[in-house]
């Protein structure tokens, strides 16, 4: 069929792809603009995914105060290039997370940085919660598997879902950006303000830059 330069730009308002891109999207799917959509979400997050491991080492870092001014938080993100990071796809997404940090309070960036201790300590009482239930060993191994699993997803950012859109995740909402602006982007540490609490939530290696500006 027929692909309009009508539907092409309606398709490119509303993914950010290039020309061709939702040209050639729009033929594969028979004109039929949703699918189209799926079609270039999943060749960007495919593409997305090739970026990750090149590095970020430009980016920056932005400070968020919540409305009425009770919480704070400071943010690092990183990209490839300064060009990106000055952009507007970079900044909405530095103030989405931000915005995401202050709402849902998380307590660390990716579950990784979660100590062993910590998550043992948590295995120790889902174990003890899971005994009261009598249920076989097989059984409490599954149901301490499944709410250690919960417990990352809680205190996790990027495992999070994101607070204006609980049907993506804070790492899909990176992924995102990833494919839209070209360059990988990392999430590197944050810190959590409330007021009459100090600093209520921070990433291991920010504590020492904080407190040193407290100081």
């Amino acid at each position: 069929m027929e692909i309009t330069a009508e539907a092409v730009r309606d398709l490119r308002e509303k993914t950010g792809a290039g020309i061709m891109d939702c040209k050639r999207a729009l033929s594969q799917n028979n004109g039929d603009m949703e699918k189209a959509i799926t079609y270039l979400r999943e060749k960007g997050l495919a593409a997305a995914a090739k970026k990750a491991s090149r590095v970020a080492s430009e980016g920056l870092v932005s400070a968020y105060i919540h409305s009425g001014g009770k919480v704070g938080v400071l943010l690092e993100v990183n990209c490839e290039t300064d060009f990106v990071a000055k952009t507007e796809g970079f900044l909405d997404l530095i103030r989405d997370i931000s915005m995401h940090i202050a709402a849902m309070s998380p307590q660390y960036v990716r579950r990784a940085e979660v100590p062993a201790e910590v998550v043992e300590k948590e295995k120790e009482i889902f174990r003890v919660q899971a005994k009261e239930s009598g249920k076989p060993d097989q059984v409490i191994v599954k149901m301490v598997d499944g709410k250690v699993e919960k417990f990352y997803k809680d205190i996790c950012l990027l495992e999070q879902p994101f607070v204006k859109n609980p049907d993506v995740t804070i790492e899909k909402l990176v992924i995102e950006a990833i494919a839209k602006l070209g360059e990988n982007i990392t999430v590197r540490r944050f810190a959590r303000y409330k007021v009459g609490e100090g600093i209520e939530k921070k990433t291991q290696d920010f504590a020492a830059e904080v407190a040193a500006a407290q100081a």
